[in-house]
């Protein structure tokens, strides 16, 4: 008989994972998806109300959450936050915001607005967490939310394409300088996602059609879409993964 190799686990029992922007959308999925899969699952949001209520509902579907408010661009809250918590073997770097516009008529505000959520949040979420693992000679899983616009380019997406693209370098030189602790990096890279923060977006009937007509398979994306993708970079069934995008887009970017 021959000697079968094993499936890799996609299992996550006894591992605590952190979920940034976990009050909607992307983050409650991430979140989902990793309690079932039997992680400790820390929500993260400065909304109490919509982190507890999710941590509730994962709680009552026999899952383990619980909610942490805490606004991950202060960074001083952050690493005094996650320096005296239990490591946690799992980050998803989900927290984001968006302040879409014609490039010449974009404030710095808008800039600063955008670039400190999704870049120097995650910067600060990534080091703290990294940092704990290091301690106590942990190894782990950093999964940053990035997007198809981390691989492209936009009309009136300037500010938001340099954040992705911005995190796709960083989530590659982690991977290179936390790779001798064991902790990889990578990013999940998702076309349009039918959430809370792009709805209004798609009440415009003329950029819905424009969305669609460059996702080859022809709708929008769901929270639901990603959650495999999100087990699979936490757990053993991606192993020898770093430094590397996981791009769930439709086929935007295929040609």
């Amino acid at each position: 008989m021959a000697d079968l190799p094993k499936t890799p686990n996609l299992r996550l029992d006894g591992r605590r994972a952190i979920v940034t922007g976990a009050g909607r959308g992307i983050g409650v999925a991430a979140a989902a998806a990793l309690a079932e899969a039997g992680a400790e699952v820390t929500l993260v949001a400065r909304s109490a109300r919509e982190i507890q209520d999710v941590a509730d509902s994962i709680r009552a579907s026999g899952g383990k959450a619980e909610a942490l408010c805490l606004d991950v661009t202060d960074v001083e809250k952050v690493e005094a936050t996650i320096s005296a918590a239990e490591p946690f073997d799992i980050l998803i770097n989900n927290a984001g915001t968006n302040r879409p516009g014609p490039f010449i008529e974009m404030a710095m505000a808008d800039y600063d607005l955008v670039m400190g959520i999704n870049v120097r949040a995650a910067f600060a979420m990534a080091q703290a967490v990294s940092r704990r693992l290091i301690q106590v000679g942990k190894g782990g899983s950093i999964i940053h939310v990035s997007s198809q616009m981390g691989h492209v380019g936009a009309a009136n997406r300037t500010i938001y394409c340099a954040s992705k693209w911005a995190i796709e370098g960083f989530s590659k030189a982690l991977a290179v300088e936390l790779a001798p602790y064991g902790i990889r990096s990578n990013t999940l890279c998702p076309t349009f996602i039918e959430t809370p923060m792009t709805k209004p977006f798609f009440e415009d009937p003329a950029f819905k059609a424009s969305v669609l007509s460059k996702i080859k398979l022809g709708r929008l994306g769901q929270p639901e879409d990603l959650m495999g993708a999100v087990l699979f970079l936490a757990s053993d069934a991606s192993a020898l993964m770093t430094g590397a995008s996981l791009v769930i887009d439709g086929g935007w970017t295929a040609d």
